[in-house]
């Protein structure tokens, strides 16, 4: 069995204040750097940004210390890999050039020898038919070429502002029945030959394990500060502690 860590993490939502999480881009830099040498890919399931739309020549002054963070990870042989989330869908070609592997909508791969089926889990709310209307829209290139004939300052400023809308309507509509409705699709792609399902999204952490496959969300980079690993056939879920060594919430033993 390799002894190889994959980490999984998703829904930092950098870029945006948010009550009670002000320290997390030094938690989030505390992280990285004190990955093992063991670990040789990094996920991260979407929306580590709050907004992100590729100008020519604009990058935002406030992002700059996560890239140069995960710019680190990359420098000492870390694959970083990035799956577009609802919140930076926009993924550009500059994040390539800083060696990140940008994933398309979803994404299946083989890790440590288990089928991994992922998806960021916008659109999957059953109810939610405005926002799978507007998906299309949003993901557009044309449509994002022409928001960016708006000068940066403004385009950020009506993105957070929107971005700042659906963080609400989420946070409100997170309830039993949704998160069972992530459980049930989790479980379908489980029965057409994934052995792992990892969506984000929800900000829910959990860790599941149905007939066919494990299912992990991968909560938020938030309040409580949530990733999971993938080592020697165990998917764990974590809570990562400053000043303590981290606090394992569950795990499912894949061998």
């Amino acid at each position: 069995m390799s002894d190889t860590t994959t980490i999984f993490l998703s829904d930092a939502h950098f870029g945006i204040p948010v009550d009670g999480c002000e320290k997390r881009e030094e938690y989030f830099a505390q992280f990285i750097n004190k990955l093992p040498s063991s670990v040789t890919d990094i996920f991260f399931i979407g929306d580590i940004f709050d907004f992100w739309i590729e100008y020519r020549s604009f990058i935002r002054s406030d992002y700059v210390p996560i890239l140069c963070t995960i710019r680190s990870a990359v420098e000492r042989g870390i694959k970083v890999h990035y799956l577009a989330g609802n919140h930076d869908f926009a993924l550009g070609p500059f994040l390539g050039t800083i060696g990140i592997d940008v994933l398309c909508d979803t994404h299946e791969c083989i890790i440590q020898g288990k089928k991994v089926h992922l998806f960021h889990g916008d659109g999957i709310i059953k109810a939610d038919v405005g926002y799978r209307l507007l998906k299309p829209l949003l993901r557009n290139q044309f449509n994002q070429r022409i928001y960016k004939l708006l000068h940066p300052d403004i385009g950020v400023a009506i993105a957070s502002f929107c971005s700042g809308s659906s963080r609400k309507y989420l946070r409100n509509r997170i309830t039993e029945k949704i998160i069972k409705q992530y459980r049930e699709c989790a479980r379908e792609e489980l029965e057409n030959g994934s052995d792992i399902v990892i969506y984000g999204h929800t900000h829910h952490a959990e860790l599941c394990h149905f007939k066919h496959g494990s299912y992990l969300n991968t909560g938020a980079w938030l309040l409580h500060y949530n990733y999971a690993q993938l080592k020697n056939g165990e998917l764990t879920l974590w809570r990562y502690r400053a000043d303590l060594p981290p606090e394992q919430l569950s795990a499912i033993d894949l061998k």
